[in-house]
């Protein structure tokens, strides 16, 4: 949806958009960070917290040793520097779900610096700038009731309160809507093939805060930003971006003066509404956590949870790509998660074919999960079964037809393939005697098609092989039947 009046390209083209992405994360460690509290999600509100997490006086906090490694080995994998020694700090403000009254976070000395990611654009690889990743305790849940009438009440849930977070912090490299949802949709994928976070929007694990601006081409200074904040899908932080940058543009445009403010995004009416004004900055009074001690991750340790990184997305395509003769766009899907990368490398070794069982995995498998609302655990398809039917297709045994049979077949029966062709097990003509017999009927009740072939228009030969597979049910041999279809017809 645009600002108020439909721009112009001409006009759009004549601004920049400055955007960076505040992304939080939610570490996977099943205790908090400065307490044993559970991190499970969706429990009763309130009843996992403790005096820790509840600020009360006297408690005192004791860093969670997994936390830091999931947050080390995440800086790691977006090429960020690893600080050998930083901070906590407190950072002074007053919600009503912040019980201590500040947040335990990192300040001038975080955990990791200077990262990157590099992300695909129409002019090709970008590489998109990493200022930072701190570590960061999250704060608790606000719910709203009744926000429209006279009832309205606010309660408190506390079980979010010490969370662990990390906060990945980017440069003010991304130049459009469609370079952020790159951006995040590449630091989903890492962290997930790091399993440092499940990155679960619905949940709260992952959320991500924008800051735009714009300002005409080829201009020096960056233009006055604004931020949005709680959108919570990418989708929608790609329509917030759009419009929020075609309405800079119009105030711009109009002579006017974008405020510095934070606003919401309401994805109904596909707008963003201005929450409060930052025209003065906030003052966190941010002082060293006196109750911490610097955080030291020693080389030793570093080498440690270096052991722990698997084979990162980008590098693992290119190597497939390599290693199995799969294109590029057959890479992307294949290494969608990182479960369904090893999934189909353990069907592509036992395989005859890596290029076939991509093609079957691609061609035959997801369509019909996607058509069933099934995700891949649910595939009564194992990649076992996907490695034996690739490796009957490519020995000529079954044809494209019998697959597709026998694996409608599996998702009716939510049989595994080696089942269902144990016990259906189709029989394919490769006989060239019953074969030519057919082709010789084929071939006399068509002469029309006989007299093209014979003019030159080769293509013709496709009609007599759909023919005779016709005839026979499926169950000519592919190979053998097209070689015998073109002797006869050059005959």
């Amino acid at each position: 949806m645009p600002a108020t009046t439909e721009l112009s390209p001409e006009i759009l083209a004549k601004y920049e958009p400055v955007i960076g992405l505040e992304v939080h994360v939610q570490l996977l460690t099943a205790t908090k960070a400065f307490c044993g509290c559970s991190t499970r999600f969706g429990s009763a509100p309130n009843t996992q917290v403790c005096p820790v997490c509840l600020g009360l006086p006297g408690a005192l906090p004791v860093l969670n040793r997994r936390a830091v490694e999931f947050a080390t080995l995440a800086a790691m994998a977006l090429h960020c520097e690893i600080n050998e020694t930083s901070i906590f700090a407190r950072k002074n403000y007053f919600y009503p779900d912040l019980p201590k009254g500040y947040q335990i976070s990192q300040f001038d000395k975080p955990l990791g610096e200077h990262g990157w990611i590099e992300v695909p654009t129409p002019a090709g690889t970008k590489r998109i700038g990493i200022t930072r990743l701190h570590m960061e305790e999250d704060a608790g849940k606000s719910m709203h009731e009744g926000f429209l009438d006279s009832r309205e009440r606010t309660y408190i849930d506390l079980n979010r309160c010490g969370t662990p977070l990390i906060e990945i912090v980017s440069e003010p490299d991304i130049r459009s809507a469609d370079e952020a949802y790159e951006y995040l949709t590449r630091i989903k994928e890492i962290l997930l093939y790091t399993a440092v976070s499940d990155c679960n929007m619905e949940e709260g694990s992952l959320r991500c805060d924008a800051n735009v601006s714009v300002r005409l081409k080829g201009a020096p200074k960056f233009g006055t930003k604004a931020e949005v904040k709680n959108v919570n899908s990418f989708r929608f932080i790609r329509a917030a971006l759009e419009y929020e940058i075609e309405r800079q543009i119009e105030i711009v445009e109009s002579g006017g003066r974008v405020v510095q403010e934070t606003r919401l995004y309401n994805s109904q009416e596909g707008r963003t509404y201005s929450m409060r004004s930052k025209e003065q900055a906030h003052d966190y009074r941010y002082f060293p956590e006196p109750d911490l001690p610097p955080l030291v991750v020693s080389n030793a340790w570093r080498e440690e949870i270096r052991t722990t990184m698997p084979e990162l997305p980008e590098a693992r395509r290119k190597r497939m790509v390599a290693e199995y003769e799969i294109t590029e766009q057959d890479a992307q899907v294949l290494t969608g998660t990182r479960a369904f990368a090893d999934q189909f490398e353990s069907a592509a070794r036992a395989a005859k074919s890596p290029k076939r069982v991509a093609n079957l995995v691609q061609g035959e498998l997801l369509g019909r999960l996607k058509a069933g609302n099934l995700e891949l655990e649910q595939s009564p398809i194992s990649m076992q079964g996907i490695a034996e039917a690739a490796d009957l297709a490519e020995s000529g045994e079954l044809s494209s037809k019998m697959l597709k049979q026998l694996f409608d077949r599996c998702f009716e029966t939510s049989e595994d393939f080696s089942v269902v062709y144990e016990r259906e097990k189709p029989q394919q003509i490769s006989d060239s005697g019953a074969l030519e017999k057919m082709i010789d009927e084929v071939i006399t009740a068509n002469p029309k098609q006989v007299e093209q072939y014979r003019g030159g228009k080769k293509t013709v030969s496709a009609f007599f092989v759909g023919q005779v597979m016709k005839m026979s049910k499926g169950q000519a041999n592919p190979a053998l039947l097209n070689e015998l279809v073109t002797k006869k017809l050059d005959g």
